[in-house]
């Protein structure tokens, strides 16, 4: 689920400017990927949404993903959904990496970021409590959104 939302994101920013048809038709497949496994409770988690008749929780990292890919999108009530779970998950979330994906998420639906910034920067401190690179760089992403141009945003 989330190589196909970065891809989507990835598409639809190399596209911005002239949008073909090839291009338009992996969006639209992508797309329905991703609204096809939204959990029935709200939010995505790393595959299926439901197996064994099971509805799966959905994450926050997968959920924050997931809205990235979708941010450019109609709304339909998956996303909706989605974004009420994952706007409730953060402010309970001690993990810096889903943390820094819900702040870049939240940013792009324009929702208040500010107390998980404050939240984030408490964890990552200086950084050196960070178990790897990737966790450290998305962190840093996080904590300047709004003050620089946001790497994950698809403009139309």
């Amino acid at each position: 689920m989330i190589p196909t939302a970065f891809s989507l994101v990835a598409i639809k920013q190399f596209t911005a400017c002239k949008r073909v048809v090839d291009a338009e038709k992996r969006i639209q497949l992508g797309v329905g990927m991703l609204l096809d496994r939204a959990c029935p409770g709200g939010g995505w988690n790393s595959g299926n949404n439901v197996v064994y008749g099971v509805p799966l929780r959905p994450h926050v990292e997968a959920t924050a993903i997931a809205l990235l890919a979708l941010q450019d999108e109609e709304p339909v009530s998956a996303v909706g959904a989605g974004l009420a779970w994952l706007k409730k998950s953060a402010r309970t979330t001690r993990s810096a990496e889903s943390l820094a994906w819900s702040i870049l998420t939240l940013f792009l639906y324009q929702e208040p970021i500010e107390d998980l910034k404050s939240s984030l920067a408490m964890i990552v401190g200086e950084g050196t409590g960070v178990p790897n690179n990737s966790t450290l760089a998305t962190s840093l992403l996080a904590l300047k959104c709004g003050r620089m141009i946001h790497p994950f945003a698809v403009l139309r």
